[in-house]
């Protein structure tokens, strides 16, 4: 029943006085505007205006990891200051600036203003909230420190996606450059080539061996181009399909991924820092260690890694150490293992896990600064090859021609 009401809903601003007079406004979901003024008049509040706001959420970018870090950084401060959840919920949905965050806030504060409990009204949104959030949360509700607990997980977030970004970066430069070379290469051989190519028919005389087989190139990318880029779309299509949908051929590609050379590194270094990262995070919160090793597999990232720590955590479960069941799987560096024994044996897993967290985290970046230096004269190469020697390819004949005047 409530979910068919919630179906219903829609977004209204208010503007209205209180017990005291004082002009206030905001915005809540409701079924319709009478619903509105009704809750407004429980919260003794005399609505003036009520207006539907048709427009609101009809467009707007989606909600990305890094709304929900700000979302936990700002309720874990207005939290600690004093200010009551509800109103957190009001402040955080009306500075929001997506309207999609926005829609996301108000139904919590709905979910929360009717009895729910904060980790059960995040648990509704699963797309944005992970188990691993909604764990934090619930631990923080049972144990009276819920800003504590949402201070960290905003840390955690932060961090996170910062050595997201440091990974994206090291893998959309050089693809974006080689993909826009390939696509000058393209224009080049489509457009450019047959201009000079007429122009050479004129000439009377035999073309240089690599002119001609730059025209060959051309004359059958002309020709057969329209299915060689249906079929690259068609792969494209595939692999994507299949890669969200077949596990083992993602297990493949992520296996494949972390031998790969200079990137592979980068990726195990990136695995190892989000595995310690919400290890720590999850231990310090009190969440025990074999309920914590399950979201720890969920972040890792790699499928390979994810496996490994569940079996982890299956081990750890019968009794086994952590420190042995991390150095049977082969995934570990020795100096991540000792220092999580270090961390097993001084009762201090938490802080030793974030030393390791922070280590490979400042490796990654260091590591992706270095690749971004290392390819940029490779890309350079690369495009001097493709597009100069296309540019070579058609002024040797006229070269030639000069020569023979």
């Amino acid at each position: 029943m409530s979910q068919a009401a919630s179906a219903q809903q829609f977004p209204f601003t208010w503007e209205g006085t209180d017990k005291k007079g004082k002009r206030i406004k905001g915005k809540m979901l409701a079924v319709s505007e009478a619903a509105v003024k009704a809750d407004l008049r429980r919260q003794g509040v005399l609505a003036k205006r009520v207006r539907k706001e048709t427009q609101l959420f009809k467009s707007g970018k989606k909600v990305t990891t890094e709304d929900i870090a700000l979302f936990a950084r700002q309720l874990a401060t207005m939290l600690e200051a004093g200010i009551p959840m509800v109103q957190c919920f009001d402040i955080v949905g009306n500075g929001a600036d997506k309207p999609s965050m926005q829609k996301l806030v108000l139904a919590i504060k709905a979910d929360i203003e009717s009895g729910t409990t904060l980790h059960e009204a995040l648990a509704k949104h699963p797309l944005h909230f992970d188990d691993l959030f909604v764990n934090l949360v619930e631990a923080g509700e049972q144990a009276g420190a819920l800003e504590n607990l949402l201070d960290k997980i905003a840390t955690y977030k932060e961090k996170t996606e910062a050595l997201k970004k440091k990974i994206k970066k090291a893998l959309f430069y050089p693809t974006a450059v080689l993909a826009v070379a390939v696509i000058v290469t393209v224009i080049l051989l489509i457009f450019v080539i047959p201009q000079f190519e007429s122009l050479f028919k004129g000439f009377g005389a035999d073309l240089p061996a690599f002119t001609q087989m730059v025209i060959n190139l051309s004359r059958f990318v002309q020709d057969q181009g329209w299915w060689m880029g249906l079929m690259v779309v068609g792969v494209g299509y595939a692999f994507f399909y299949f890669k969200k949908r077949s596990r083992p051929m993602r297990r493949f590609l992520d296996r494949m991924l972390l031998k790969a050379p200079v990137i592979g590194p980068i990726m195990v270094k990136a695995a190892i820092a989000r595995y310690a990262r919400t290890l720590s995070t999850m231990f310090a919160a009190g969440v025990p260690l074999v309920e914590a090793l399950t979201s720890v597999a969920g972040a890792t990232g790699n499928i390979v890694y994810e496996e490994a720590t569940l079996r982890i955590r299956d081990e750890v479960a019968t009794g086994q150490r952590l420190q042995r069941s991390m150095e049977a799987t082969d995934l570990f560096p020795n100096m991540v293992i000792q220092m999580i024994s270090v961390g097993e044996e001084s009762g201090s897993l938490d802080s030793m896990s974030a030393k390791v967290a922070d280590f490979y985290e400042a490796d990654v970046d260091a590591a992706v600064d270095g690749m971004s230096s290392l390819l940029e004269p490779l890309i350079m190469a690369i495009l001097g090859v493709l597009v100069g020697g296309l540019v070579i390819a058609m002024y040797l004949p006229i070269f030639k021609l000069g020569a023979v005047v």
